[in-house]
């Protein structure tokens, strides 16, 4: 059985390893939320910068959305405005309650 016991153990930490690296359902959902509000943000303030002659048209507007994107995807990914973290907070609450009123 010595001859087996490493790749089992090696087995083992490989499957923990890639549970531990599956992301958290609630966390992912979270910070796309997180993403999608301040991307929103990001575009009305963005709206405010006077460009100068490089403005106007369907492509600018189009730059503008991509770029709040970015910009909040970025803010998000930092999880500095805690915005995440209480939805994430609301969403395992959530969970719990349906879990206890299920069983």
């Amino acid at each position: 059985m010595e001859i087996f016991g490493d790749q089992v153990t090696s087995t083992m930490n490989s499957a923990i390893q890639t549970k531990s690296k599956v992301p958290d359902e609630a966390k992912v959902s979270a910070q796309k939320f997180e993403a999608m509000f301040l991307s929103q943000v990001v575009e009305e303030m963005i709206k405010t910068v006077d460009i100068g002659e490089f403005g106007g048209g369907d492509a600018e507007e189009k730059w503008r959305s991509f770029l709040a994107g970015a910009v909040a995807d970025q803010i998000a990914q930092q999880g500095s405005t805690g915005i995440s973290q209480g939805i994430e907070t609301a969403i395992n609450r959530y969970k719990s309650a349906q879990n206890q009123g299920g069983e």
